[in-house]
């Protein structure tokens, strides 16, 4: 059967986009949620980490500027922000391992990681590893303290339980406008999964209220691109993007250079590209997945397509995130961190260099 393909136009931006020879691998885990911090270092979540199910890293150097990542460093900051048998109660989260570390982002010195309470799976008709609920941890040190109950951790929960901080360069400069955007990924049936889902909602909040829930409100129609309509309930969301049982827990980061969000997308299908989540014959799992590659003007979109590879990594990478220290001041260059199964189940870092409409050289 032919692989499925997202209902998106081609990108009228970016005509082609060339991957570096070279791929980089540090550390070990995965997720990895990226920052860039007051202190001018990148820092990141990693989950199934160092034997624990979450902590967190500081990732000095810059890749722009290394082409070899010869002075690529990754620190271990907090061993365990979050003591998963204290906050991890709610059923059905898996009680040893149901921790994950979503969304990043530093503001003003402080840094806010989402995390998202799951389980790995429990529909066996197309198992995939579900979120139960999320909430908000806080660090005023660059992570070697944390408030782990900065908020309830039913702050979100159903389809808001994975919350993805859009990233708009160093400690939020550059943001577009007062409010800190957020997206998160939900199915058909109200629910919130890791990967193979239907489509991504997106939440925003001012920037001084993150912690405070009704303070958030939800992109409730498009009718106007230019201006959405906003509510505070959750139940008047609706999707910003879709891709049905294709779509993953995706980062998204503003290029400056670009004037455009770019976000990486993945999912997972058998070998001819029938929808099949990672998790569907877990603890025994393989599974290639597909790497899309979108852009748009606004965190809402509309979203247009720039790349797309049915067989992506070694055997079946996920979560792209583009670290907007690593991308150049034109755009043109970007450095790709994803984590994947077996010898990719790391920090793993790739460049991307983008060829533009109207650009001349090869």
């Amino acid at each position: 059967m032919p692989f499925p393909r997202p209902n998106y136009p081609q990108s009228k931006l970016i005509k082609s986009v060339t991957f570096g020879k070279h791929r980089f691998h540090k550390g070990d885990g995965d997720m990895w949620p990226i920052t860039w911090a007051a202190d001018g270092h990148l820092y990141g979540g990693a989950g199934d980490n160092t034997g624990v199910a979450m902590n967190f890293w500081r990732i000095e150097g810059n890749m722009l500027d290394d082409y070899h990542g010869w002075m690529l460093f990754l620190h271990l900051i907090h061993p365990s922000p979050v003591d998963h048998r204290k906050f991890c109660r709610i059923p059905p989260a898996d009680e040893k391992r149901g921790i994950k570390p979503a969304g990043l982002i530093s503001i003003d010195g402080t840094i806010y990681m989402a995390v998202e309470a799951m389980n790995y799976g429990d529909n066996p008709t197309f198992n995939r590893q579900r979120n139960i609920h999320g909430w908000i941890i806080t660090s005023n040190d660059h992570g070697q303290t944390w408030n782990p109950a900065a908020t309830s951790p039913d702050f979100f929960h159903d389809r808001f339980s994975s919350i993805h901080f859009v990233q708009f360069g160093w400690d939020y400069r550059g943001a577009r406008d007062g409010y800190v955007y957020a997206h998160f990924t939900g199915v058909a049936d109200d629910g919130s999964y890791w990967c193979n889902a239907d489509y991504i909602l997106l939440g925003r909040v001012p920037k001084d209220r993150i912690l405070d829930r009704a303070a958030w409100e939800f992109c409730a129609d498009l009718a106007d691109p230019t201006n959405p309509r906003w509510s505070p309930h959750e139940a008047d969301a609706t999707p910003v993007f879709a891709y049905p049982r294709m779509t993953g827990e995706n980062h998204v980061s503003y290029s400056p250079g670009l004037k455009r969000y770019i976000m990486g997308n993945y999912s997972f299908t058998t070998p001819d590209g029938a929808p099949q989540p990672y998790h569907q014959n877990w603890p025994h799992s393989v599974a290639p997945s597909q790497l899309t590659l979108f852009e748009a003007p606004e965190p809402w979109g509309p979203w247009s397509l720039f790349h797309v590879d049915d067989n992506w990594g070694t055997v079946g990478d996920y979560q792209p995130n583009f670290p907007t220290k690593w991308i150049s001041d034109d755009g043109r260059r970007m450095w790709m961190v994803s984590s994947g199964s077996f010898d990719d189940y790391n920090f793993t870092c790739q460049e991307l260099t983008l060829t533009l409409a109207g650009d001349t050289s090869s």
